[in-house]
């Protein structure tokens, strides 16, 4: 959650962000179809996997070792899309764990289905890596904060019929319950003295881009590494800076990513200070001490760069893997072709509604140049365990 997490930086950051975390455009120009009331679509069952195009050059093993991972959660959540229910993934799972052939696999246990007609748009994150430290000094006063306790999530499902799934953020006072402080308020001291401090960053502009991975990694001043990971957000709504950018035409509509919002807000830091507190949304952190295997997603597993993605899990199954194809840019090089089976195992503010998809880079130089321009289309084949693809009715009556 991949928060985020985390949702797009340049279409993120322009257009909406882990989530659980709690990222800049091959087509800048590109809107994505963000949409918190997308308009149902159908599944239908769409042949085998071994027909997928593409499959027989597709590398699955690490495909195989995400599935692996999700298979604990899978036995025991409910499925907010309401497609499979926990007995469907007894087979697969069973099968994983003693699988060798990551191809005969996923061959023998899903069936191919399609939402709608599979066309959607993909983003990318990953977890990036910042200079910080433990404790305040001069160059290094940023606050991360922790969760605090006074921060409450209310589901607002049983008050009325409508409103099922929806939750909201605020905190008790002891006589109503309320909004959250929002980011300027953060800014200027609403948390101080309360000992949330997790950490410091020495960039506040870099810290912003974290909140919207979701995720990340701080560089000690001795070298060592400290993980952080999204814990919670304060409930405010997202205001995307770099679409502030572009409306107000200080960056061009292709010149609103996230180098170029860095290194505006770098030589404005006045003004930049300014913008970032127009997002009133603010991410709380909390420290990662297992082994480092990647930053945990919606499913509550680590994620691996490039065999994971986030989606919506009210349209499709977390656990779930999905065949997309789409275009990347690697760093220096031409837009290519690209075609992978990811796990879906992670959610974001952003990521809504039929085929949306964020695909996790991980992280290093390459992960954040690739995820930092990728906003496009692609197209989404979901494989659903037979079980569950069993009961989806002929033609286009499963409506998500």
């Amino acid at each position: 959650m991949r928060a985020g997490a985390v949702a797009l930086l340049a279409a993120t950051l322009t257009l909406a962000g882990c989530a659980t975390r709690p990222q800049q455009p091959i087509n800048p120009a590109a809107t994505p179809p963000i949409s918190t009331a997308a308009p149902p679509a159908a599944f239908s069952r769409a042949g085998a996997v071994a027909d997928l195009p593409g499959w027989r050059q597709a590398d699955l093993a690490a495909a195989l070792a995400a599935f692996k991972r999700g298979c604990a959660p899978l036995g025991k959540r409910k499925d907010p899309s309401g497609l499979t229910v926990p007995e469907d993934w007894a087979a697969p799972c069973a099968a994983a764990a003693i699988a060798t052939d990551a191809r005969g696999f996923f061959e023998s246990q899903f069936t191919v289905t399609r939402l709608g007609d599979g066309k959607g748009f993909t983003t990318g994150y990953f977890e990036p890596e910042i200079a910080g430290c433990r404790a305040p000094t001069a160059r290094c006063s940023t606050p991360l904060y922790r969760k605090p306790d006074d921060l409450l999530e209310v589901d607002l499902t049983p008050f009325a019929s409508d409103l099922k799934g929806r939750k909201i953020r605020g905190r008790w006072d002891g006589k109503s319950f309320g909004p959250y402080p929002d980011r300027a308020a953060i800014y200027d001291g609403a948390l101080k003295g309360r000992g949330l401090e997790l950490a410091y960053a020495e960039d506040p502009i870099e810290l912003f881009m974290l909140e919207v991975q979701g995720s990340g990694r701080l560089r000690l001043p001795d070298g060592s590494v400290m993980r952080v990971g999204y814990a919670s957000q304060n409930g405010r709504p997202y205001v995307a800076i770099g679409r502030l950018l572009r409306q107000r035409n200080i960056l061009p509509a292709g010149g609103a990513g996230l180098e170029a919002i860095i290194a505006w807000v770098h030589a404005n830091p006045g003004p930049g200070d300014a913008l970032m507190r127009e997002n009133p949304s603010y991410v709380f952190f909390r420290e990662m001490t297992g082994p480092d295997e990647g930053p945990h997603g919606a499913l509550g597993v680590s994620l691996i760069a490039e065999a994971t993605a986030a989606a919506d899990a009210t349209v499709m199954p977390l656990g779930a893997p999905v065949w997309l194809r789409t275009r990347i840019a690697e760093p220096g090089a031409a837009v290519t072709d690209w075609s992978r089976l990811l796990i879906a195992q992670d959610i974001g503010g952003a990521i809504r509604g039929p085929n949306r998809f964020d695909i996790f880079w991980g992280a290093g130089p390459r992960a954040r140049a690739i995820a930092s321009n990728l906003a496009t289309s692609v197209e989404a084949l979901i494989l659903l365990p037979h079980a569950a693809a069993a009961r989806l009715p002929d033609g286009a009556q499963a409506r998500r």
